[in-house]
Parts: structure tokens; sequence; C-alpha cells
């Protein structure tokens, strides 16, 4: 008999998510594990000081509620604001701290170069905590003395908070993008609801003269609401076909926040405007020689080259979107760009 597949193999906790789940509440409850299991081995060590209790059971209470927001159901407006994935890291950077407090000896003289790590990723090289830490964990063996653990919990709470910046910014460049693409699609439908309702206002001034001096229009003799339908088609796919040879440029990203997707959902958009606003200028005669075309191919062919040429507009919002991703660093980043970092400080905005 077929076993039956097992969607989620939790602990006593239940901080191991589904399947189902997102990649970074995967990430998320696995480090909330892990930080439970220190806890524990922490009260299994013996008795504790009133103070440090009072601290394990914050910590507990801190992961608590990380895993309320982990495990809480999203809805549209905790996806644009964050607040679930806020919540669950502030929590979880809290309770780490409480575990670096917690931290006997034998484990603190570890944590320096770790906290260290965070620190050059996170934090600038003029900043004073992580050049006083820097110094501490190198004279030190790369271990920190108990003496110092003020430092160290300073440390990381700052890069935790630098990191928290990161991503909230590049959420908020992401929350742009969405309105950005929504208000253009409105107003390309606005448009084709327009041509269809008063031709001659728009769909008209789509159409061309022959050299035979007969009217024609994208797909007929007769302006209707179809030719910006087209139009905009036209733009659209040469716009997604302008995305498909950019898309060697674009890198994926770690972060929660689909950037990258948002970059190319722009264009479409864009693109469909890009074209009627661009047989609109040929129609009011601002490109010499263009003021006529032969035939509805050529009204189509032209809206198609609208769409690429979006791309010069689109090009300038994907640098911004790789400055805003390039920033949200991680284990990978703050390390081999240290010699470049010496010339031009990183600083977390506020």
């Amino acid at each position: 008999m077929a076993a039956t597949p097992v969607h989620s193999i939790p602990d006593e906790y239940g901080d191991v998510a589904g399947t189902r789940k997102s990649s970074w509440h995967q990430r998320a409850s696995a480090y909330v594990a892990e930080l439970q299991g220190e806890l524990d081995a922490i009260e299994a060590s013996g008795e504790l000081s009133c103070e440090r209790e009072r601290l394990v059971k914050k910590a507990i209470v801190q992961l608590g509620a990380a895993r309320q927001a982990l495990n809480g159901r999203d809805t549209p407006l905790s996806l644009l604001s964050g607040s679930s994935m806020d919540r669950a890291w502030a929590n979880i950077h809290r309770a780490e701290l409480s575990v670096l407090k917690l931290a006997g000896e034998a484990d603190l003289a570890w944590w320096g170069t770790e906290v260290l790590a965070r620190a050059k990723q996170h934090l600038g090289t003029e900043d004073p905590l992580r050049s006083e830490l820097a110094a501490q964990v190198q004279t030190n063996g790369r271990q920190v003395c108990p003496q110092f653990k003020d430092l160290v919990v300073r440390a990381l709470r700052a890069a935790n908070d630098a990191q928290d910046l990161e991503r909230a910014r590049a959420r908020s460049f992401r929350n742009i993008l969405l309105t950005s693409v929504l208000l253009t699609s409105v107003i390309a439908g606005l448009l084709v609801l327009w041509g269809y309702v008063e031709p001659s206002a728009i769909a008209q001034k789509l159409c061309f003269k022959s050299p035979q001096n007969a009217d024609f229009c994208p797909i007929g003799g007769a302006a209707s609401g179809g030719d910006v339908l087209i139009v905009e088609f036209f733009g659209l796919c040469g716009a997604a076909l302008a995305g498909a040879v950019s898309l060697r440029h674009i890198q994926g990203t770690a972060t929660p926040y689909m950037v990258p997707i948002c970059l190319m959902l722009l264009r479409l958009p864009i693109g469909a405007l890009a074209a009627v606003f661009g047989l609109l200028i040929i129609q009011g005669g601002f490109v010499p020689g263009l003021s006529d075309l032969d035939s509805g191919a050529q009204v189509l062919a032209w809206a198609l080259v609208f769409g690429i040429a979006q791309e010069t507009v689109t090009r300038l919002v994907d640098e911004q979107g790789q400055k805003v991703l390039g920033n949200v660093r991680g284990p990978s980043r703050g390390f081999e760009e240290e010699e470049d970092d010496q010339q031009t400080p990183y600083r977390p905005s506020a």
C-alpha cells in the first residue's frame, strides 16, 4: 500500500513549514526552529538566574509571535505592506539578540565572527560599531571576550535593523512598480474603451490616407475601437519581444519580492501606450517623411516598432531596480566588494 505523501514535518513547536509555503517562510521557519533549539539547550543547561529566566521567557514569546506571523493567512494588503514578513523577522531578530545575551562564555567566543560577517554585509565601513567589533575580533584570535558581549549585541542589532531597512526598500520599490503597472494598464484599457464609444476621438487618429487618397485604418476602412485594440496589442507584443531580449541583463534575487518580474510586467502596458502615442505623433506630422503611411500593415509595423522603443524608458527603471536589489545584501555579498566599499562606503539610508 502506497504511503500517504507528507506535506510538512513539524516538530513539537510546528516550526517546519509545509511544502506549500513560500521559500522565505521555509527559511524563516527553519531559523525559528534553530533558535528554539538553542533556547531549549540553555534551559536544560542548569538553573537560571531570574534575569536570564526572564530573557528566556521573552525570547519564547518573540518566537511564538514569529510563528503566528509565519503560519497566518496572507492577504493582499499584508502582501503589499509586508506586515507578516516584518513581524516575523522583527521578532526573530529580537529573539536572536536574547539568545546572544544568554550565550555562555564558550558559545560567545565564536559569536564574534558571525556578527562581524553580518556587520560587514549590512553596515558601512565607517560604522563605529563595525570598526570596534572588527578590532576586538582580530586582536583576540577571532573570538569575543565576555567583557565585549554588549558590543557584539549592539553590532548585531544594528546589522539586523539595516537588513530590515534593505528589505523594506525592496518592497517599497516593488509596490511602486505594481502601482505603475496598474495605472498604465487602466489608461491603456480606457483608450480602447474610448475608441469603441467614440471612434472619432482616438481611433480616427490612427487612420491614414493611401497614395490613392483612400482612407484606411489598421483593420479596415472605417475607424473603430478595434483599431485602438490591435495597435495596443502590437505595441504590447513589441514590448514583450524587447523584454525577452533584456532578460540577459536581469539577475535573479533571493529577496521575497518579485522585482524582476514586476519590471517585465511594466513593459507591457507601456509598450501598448507607446504604440498609440507614437502613431499619434506620426499623424501630427512631428516625424518628417512619416506623416502618411501607405497601408494598414505599415501602421501595425510601426506600432510594433514603438512597442520595442519603450525599452529606452524602461531600461532606466531596470537600472534603478538593479540598484535596489544590489543593496539587499545577503550571505553571498559584502565580502567580494570590500575593496570597493573602502572607496565608496555603503551606508543604509533611513
